[in-house]
């Protein structure tokens, strides 16, 4: 079953690095920087930030649905990142190596099933799963921190 990952869209990022730290902290938003590699991934990138590069942590609501399983949590966006990541068929560099959880969703929102990919290859987890007619889309995230990963569509 063919799959597309795609990043988040950086337009409603971009604008928040010109804002100053005390108005980032009134939005609940951390200005950081990379310190080590791996562990500032970015969302839009769907890559980890180098050392040094500058980063903004904030809340993203990864799953709007009117449902139950709404969702938002931690982000890192890397403050160079000028273009969502698509990647067809292949795993991001982001999500190679890490244990993710994988959970399906039906058109409407519902959580329909869940999975554990914790060789860090979620590969034929995802072709199985998007092979199931009741599933529209998964939303991947890291399954010991809990933070959304990336979606991933059929293609």
């Amino acid at each position: 079953m063919p799959f597309t990952i795609t990043g988040l869209a950086p337009d409603a990022f971009t604008p928040l690095f010109s804002l100053d730290d005390k108005t980032l902290a009134a939005r609940g938003i951390v200005r950081t920087t990379a310190n080590a590699k791996p562990g500032f991934p970015c969302r839009v990138t769907l890559e980890d930030a180098e050392p040094g590069e500058d980063l903004l942590l904030l809340n993203y609501e990864s799953h709007s649905a009117g449902t139950p399983y709404r969702s938002s949590y931690a982000i890192y966006v890397r403050k160079n990142a000028r273009e969502a990541a698509r990647y067809h068929d292949e795993i991001p560099p982001v999500m190679r190596g890490r244990p993710l959880a994988l959970r399906l969703f039906d058109e409407t929102g519902m959580l329909v099933g869940a999975d554990l990919s914790l060789d860090g290859d979620p590969t034929s987890k995802i072709q199985t799963a998007l092979a199931r007619e009741d599933v529209a889309y998964i939303d991947v995230h890291n399954a010991a921190h809990g933070c959304f990963a990336a979606r991933v569509n059929r293609s």
